[in-house]
Protein backbone atom coordinates (compact mmCIF):
# COMPACT_ATOMS: atom_id res chain seq x y z
CA UNK A 1 0.00 0.00 0.00
CA UNK A 2 1.36 3.48 -0.84
CA UNK A 3 2.61 5.27 2.25
CA UNK A 4 2.95 8.99 2.98
CA UNK A 5 5.84 9.69 0.53
CA UNK A 6 4.05 7.99 -2.36
CA UNK A 7 0.78 9.83 -1.66
CA UNK A 8 2.63 13.14 -1.28
CA UNK A 9 4.33 12.50 -4.63
CA UNK A 10 0.95 11.83 -6.26
CA UNK A 11 -0.56 14.96 -4.68
CA UNK A 12 2.25 17.13 -6.00
CA UNK A 13 1.76 15.71 -9.49
CA UNK A 14 -2.00 16.30 -9.31
CA UNK A 15 -1.58 19.82 -7.94
CA UNK A 16 0.51 20.74 -10.98
CA UNK A 17 -2.43 20.14 -13.33
CA UNK A 18 -5.45 20.54 -11.04
CA UNK A 19 -4.83 23.54 -8.76
CA UNK A 20 -6.88 26.50 -9.98
CA UNK A 21 -8.58 24.57 -12.79
CA UNK A 22 -12.29 23.98 -13.18
CA UNK A 23 -13.54 20.38 -13.09
CA UNK A 24 -15.86 20.18 -16.07
CA UNK A 25 -16.73 16.49 -15.80
CA UNK A 26 -16.35 13.58 -13.41
CA UNK A 27 -16.92 10.25 -15.14
CA UNK A 28 -17.64 7.28 -12.87
CA UNK A 29 -17.34 4.03 -14.83
CA UNK A 30 -18.64 1.78 -12.08
CA UNK A 31 -20.82 2.34 -9.00
CA UNK A 32 -18.10 1.71 -6.44
CA UNK A 33 -14.52 0.94 -5.53
CA UNK A 34 -13.98 -0.25 -1.95
CA UNK A 35 -17.16 1.64 -1.07
CA UNK A 36 -20.02 2.93 -3.23
CA UNK A 37 -19.48 6.42 -4.61
CA UNK A 38 -21.66 9.05 -2.87
CA UNK A 39 -25.02 9.56 -4.53
CA UNK A 40 -24.91 12.43 -7.00
CA UNK A 41 -21.14 12.91 -6.66
CA UNK A 42 -20.61 13.97 -10.28
CA UNK A 43 -23.42 16.54 -10.13
CA UNK A 44 -22.07 17.85 -6.84
CA UNK A 45 -18.55 18.58 -8.09
CA UNK A 46 -18.85 19.30 -11.81
CA UNK A 47 -18.32 22.97 -12.61
CA UNK A 48 -16.45 23.66 -9.39
CA UNK A 49 -12.95 25.10 -9.40
CA UNK A 50 -10.27 23.05 -7.65
CA UNK A 51 -8.61 25.33 -5.12
CA UNK A 52 -5.81 22.99 -4.07
CA UNK A 53 -4.82 19.34 -3.94
CA UNK A 54 -3.19 18.36 -0.68
CA UNK A 55 -2.88 15.40 1.67
CA UNK A 56 -3.75 14.14 5.13
CA UNK A 57 -1.80 11.00 6.07
CA UNK A 58 -2.31 8.59 3.13
CA UNK A 59 -5.44 10.39 1.85
CA UNK A 60 -5.66 12.69 -1.17
CA UNK A 61 -7.75 15.82 -0.61
CA UNK A 62 -9.13 17.68 -3.63
CA UNK A 63 -10.51 20.91 -2.18
CA UNK A 64 -13.14 22.81 -4.17
CA UNK A 65 -13.99 26.50 -4.32
CA UNK A 66 -17.27 26.10 -2.41
CA UNK A 67 -15.60 24.37 0.53
CA UNK A 68 -16.43 20.79 -0.45
CA UNK A 69 -13.61 18.23 -0.58
CA UNK A 70 -13.19 15.01 -2.50
CA UNK A 71 -11.29 12.46 -0.42
CA UNK A 72 -9.35 9.78 -2.27
CA UNK A 73 -7.33 6.76 -1.22
CA UNK A 74 -5.19 4.65 -3.54
CA UNK A 75 -5.75 1.38 -1.70
CA UNK A 76 -3.32 -1.39 -2.61
CA UNK A 77 -2.95 -0.85 -6.36
CA UNK A 78 -4.50 2.52 -7.21
CA UNK A 79 -2.85 5.03 -9.53
CA UNK A 80 -3.68 8.59 -10.53
CA UNK A 81 -2.50 9.04 -14.12
CA UNK A 82 -2.43 12.37 -15.97
CA UNK A 83 -3.57 12.32 -19.59
CA UNK A 84 -4.14 14.91 -22.29
CA UNK A 85 -7.54 14.64 -23.85
CA UNK A 86 -10.68 12.54 -23.57
CA UNK A 87 -9.96 10.70 -26.82
CA UNK A 88 -7.31 8.51 -25.20
CA UNK A 89 -8.54 4.90 -24.95
CA UNK A 90 -10.03 4.05 -21.59
CA UNK A 91 -8.01 1.44 -19.71
CA UNK A 92 -9.69 -1.63 -18.28
CA UNK A 93 -9.28 -0.39 -14.72
CA UNK A 94 -9.75 3.36 -15.31
CA UNK A 95 -12.74 3.57 -12.98
CA UNK A 96 -12.83 7.35 -12.45
CA UNK A 97 -11.87 10.09 -14.90
CA UNK A 98 -11.53 13.77 -13.94
CA UNK A 99 -11.85 16.08 -16.99
CA UNK A 100 -10.44 19.58 -16.47
CA UNK A 101 -11.26 22.78 -18.32
CA UNK A 102 -8.01 22.80 -20.31
CA UNK A 103 -8.57 19.26 -21.62
CA UNK A 104 -6.24 17.54 -19.18
CA UNK A 105 -7.61 14.32 -17.71
CA UNK A 106 -6.74 12.45 -14.52
CA UNK A 107 -7.59 8.75 -14.44
CA UNK A 108 -8.01 6.84 -11.20
CA UNK A 109 -6.90 3.35 -12.18
CA UNK A 110 -7.39 0.66 -9.52
CA UNK A 111 -7.18 -3.01 -10.60
CA UNK A 112 -7.89 -4.43 -7.13
CA UNK A 113 -10.50 -1.79 -6.24
CA UNK A 114 -9.31 -1.32 -2.66
CA UNK A 115 -9.16 2.45 -3.10
CA UNK A 116 -12.06 4.84 -2.71
CA UNK A 117 -13.38 8.28 -3.61
CA UNK A 118 -15.65 10.03 -1.12
CA UNK A 119 -16.89 13.55 -0.47
CA UNK A 120 -17.08 15.84 2.55
CA UNK A 121 -19.10 19.06 2.73
CA UNK A 122 -17.52 22.30 3.91
CA UNK A 123 -16.20 22.02 7.46
CA UNK A 124 -16.60 18.25 7.64
CA UNK A 125 -13.25 17.01 6.33
CA UNK A 126 -11.51 16.48 9.67
CA UNK A 127 -14.61 14.73 11.02
CA UNK A 128 -14.68 12.22 8.15
CA UNK A 129 -14.55 8.67 9.59
CA UNK A 130 -11.27 7.92 7.82
CA UNK A 131 -9.56 11.07 9.09
CA UNK A 132 -11.10 11.76 12.50
CA UNK A 133 -8.75 9.62 14.61
CA UNK A 134 -5.49 10.18 12.73
CA UNK A 135 -2.37 11.13 14.65
CA UNK A 136 -0.14 14.13 13.90
CA UNK A 137 1.47 14.74 10.53
CA UNK A 138 5.10 13.64 10.90
CA UNK A 139 6.47 16.33 8.58
CA UNK A 140 4.81 19.20 10.43
CA UNK A 141 6.77 21.47 12.76
CA UNK A 142 4.41 20.40 15.54
CA UNK A 143 5.67 16.81 15.41
CA UNK A 144 8.56 16.53 17.88
CA UNK A 145 10.19 13.93 20.06
CA UNK A 146 8.14 15.13 23.01
CA UNK A 147 4.89 14.80 21.05
CA UNK A 148 5.86 11.30 19.92
CA UNK A 149 6.81 10.22 23.45
CA UNK A 150 3.48 11.48 24.78
CA UNK A 151 1.58 9.41 22.19
CA UNK A 152 3.63 6.33 23.10
CA UNK A 153 3.20 6.68 26.86
CA UNK A 154 1.73 3.55 28.41
CA UNK A 155 1.82 1.63 25.13
CA UNK A 156 3.12 -1.89 25.81
CA UNK A 157 3.10 -2.95 22.19
CA UNK A 158 6.33 -2.92 20.17
CA UNK A 159 7.50 0.42 18.80
CA UNK A 160 7.19 -0.95 15.25
CA UNK A 161 3.52 -1.81 15.80
CA UNK A 162 2.90 1.56 17.43
CA UNK A 163 4.30 3.40 14.40
CA UNK A 164 1.99 1.45 12.09
CA UNK A 165 -1.00 2.55 14.18
CA UNK A 166 -2.25 5.63 12.35
CA UNK A 167 -3.54 7.05 15.63
CA UNK A 168 0.06 7.37 16.84
CA UNK A 169 1.43 9.22 13.83
CA UNK A 170 -0.17 9.59 10.42
CA UNK A 171 1.02 8.11 7.15
CA UNK A 172 3.78 5.68 8.18
CA UNK A 173 3.61 2.11 6.88
CA UNK A 174 5.82 -0.95 6.99
CA UNK A 175 8.66 0.29 4.79
CA UNK A 176 9.22 3.63 6.45
CA UNK A 177 8.76 2.32 9.97
CA UNK A 178 11.61 -0.14 9.39
CA UNK A 179 13.81 2.53 7.82
CA UNK A 180 13.16 5.17 10.50
CA UNK A 181 13.86 2.71 13.34
CA UNK A 182 17.12 1.71 11.70
CA UNK A 183 18.43 5.26 11.43
CA UNK A 184 17.28 6.02 14.98
CA UNK A 185 19.13 2.95 16.28
CA UNK A 186 16.00 1.58 17.96
CA UNK A 187 15.04 -2.08 17.89
CA UNK A 188 11.62 -2.74 16.35
CA UNK A 189 11.02 -5.11 19.31
CA UNK A 190 11.47 -2.39 21.94
CA UNK A 191 8.36 -1.61 23.97
CA UNK A 192 6.79 1.61 22.72
CA UNK A 193 6.40 3.02 26.24
CA UNK A 194 10.18 2.91 26.65
CA UNK A 195 10.80 5.20 23.67
CA UNK A 196 11.19 8.42 25.61
CA UNK A 197 13.60 11.33 25.92
CA UNK A 198 16.59 11.12 23.59
CA UNK A 199 15.27 7.97 21.92
CA UNK A 200 12.01 9.70 21.03
CA UNK A 201 13.89 12.73 19.73
CA UNK A 202 16.08 10.52 17.53
CA UNK A 203 13.10 8.63 16.22
CA UNK A 204 11.06 11.75 15.43
CA UNK A 205 14.08 13.17 13.61
CA UNK A 206 14.71 10.01 11.62
CA UNK A 207 11.03 9.78 10.64
CA UNK A 208 11.20 13.30 9.21
CA UNK A 209 14.50 12.60 7.42
CA UNK A 210 13.46 9.29 5.91
CA UNK A 211 10.09 10.59 4.71
CA UNK A 212 11.65 13.74 3.24
CA UNK A 213 14.30 11.75 1.39
CA UNK A 214 11.66 9.38 0.06
CA UNK A 215 9.53 12.26 -1.24
CA UNK A 216 12.58 13.77 -2.95
CA UNK A 217 13.13 10.41 -4.70
CA UNK A 218 9.52 10.18 -5.86
CA UNK A 219 8.57 7.50 -3.35
CA UNK A 220 9.25 3.78 -3.45
CA UNK A 221 8.05 1.57 -6.30
CA UNK A 222 7.75 -1.91 -4.83
CA UNK A 223 4.90 -3.35 -6.91
CA UNK A 224 2.17 -1.12 -8.30
CA UNK A 225 3.17 2.41 -7.37
CA UNK A 226 4.01 4.91 -10.09
CA UNK A 227 3.97 8.69 -10.12
CA UNK A 228 1.23 10.62 -11.97
CA UNK A 229 3.54 10.78 -14.99
CA UNK A 230 3.87 6.99 -15.06
CA UNK A 231 7.47 7.13 -13.82
CA UNK A 232 8.64 4.86 -11.04
CA UNK A 233 9.75 6.14 -7.67
CA UNK A 234 13.42 5.55 -6.81
CA UNK A 235 13.68 5.49 -3.03
CA UNK A 236 13.78 1.67 -3.00
CA UNK A 237 17.39 2.02 -4.16
CA UNK A 238 18.18 3.92 -0.95
CA UNK A 239 16.60 1.52 1.53
CA UNK A 240 19.00 0.73 4.36
CA UNK A 241 17.25 -2.39 5.69
CA UNK A 242 13.86 -3.01 4.11
CA UNK A 243 14.02 -5.96 1.75
CA UNK A 244 17.75 -6.41 2.39
CA UNK A 245 17.79 -9.56 4.50
CA UNK A 246 21.26 -11.14 4.53
CA UNK A 247 23.04 -8.05 3.21
CA UNK A 248 25.72 -6.25 5.30
CA UNK A 249 24.55 -3.50 7.61
CA UNK A 250 25.19 -0.36 5.53
CA UNK A 251 26.06 2.05 8.31
CA UNK A 252 28.15 0.29 10.94
CA UNK A 253 31.22 -1.94 11.06
CA UNK A 254 29.56 -4.65 13.13
CA UNK A 255 30.14 -7.29 10.47
CA UNK A 256 26.52 -8.41 10.88
CA UNK A 257 23.87 -8.75 8.22
CA UNK A 258 20.34 -7.41 8.06
CA UNK A 259 17.85 -9.77 9.69
CA UNK A 260 14.21 -10.36 8.92
CA UNK A 261 11.43 -11.59 11.19
CA UNK A 262 7.64 -11.53 11.15
CA UNK A 263 6.13 -9.04 13.57
CA UNK A 264 2.36 -8.57 13.84
CA UNK A 265 2.00 -10.43 10.54
CA UNK A 266 4.33 -7.98 8.77
CA UNK A 267 7.92 -8.43 7.64
CA UNK A 268 10.39 -6.46 9.75
CA UNK A 269 14.02 -5.81 8.75
CA UNK A 270 16.70 -4.56 11.13
CA UNK A 271 20.31 -4.75 12.32
CA UNK A 272 20.41 -6.49 15.71
CA UNK A 273 23.78 -4.87 16.52
CA UNK A 274 22.95 -1.28 15.64
CA UNK A 275 19.35 -1.23 16.86
CA UNK A 276 18.78 -1.66 20.61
Amino acid sequence: MPELPEVETVCRGLAHVMDGRRLVRLDLHRPDLRFPFPNGLSRRVEGRRIEVVDRRAKYILIRLDDGGTMIGHLGMSGRMMIGHGTNEPLGRHDHVVFVLEDGVTVRFNDPRRFGFLDFAEKGNVEAHPMLATLGPEPLSDAFTGAVLAARLAGRRTSIKAALLDQKTVAGIGNIYASEALYWAGISPRRSAEHVTGARAERLAGSIKTVLSRAIAAGGSSLRDFVQTSGELGYFQHQWAVYGREGEPCPNCDCGKTIEKFVQNARATFYCAHRQR
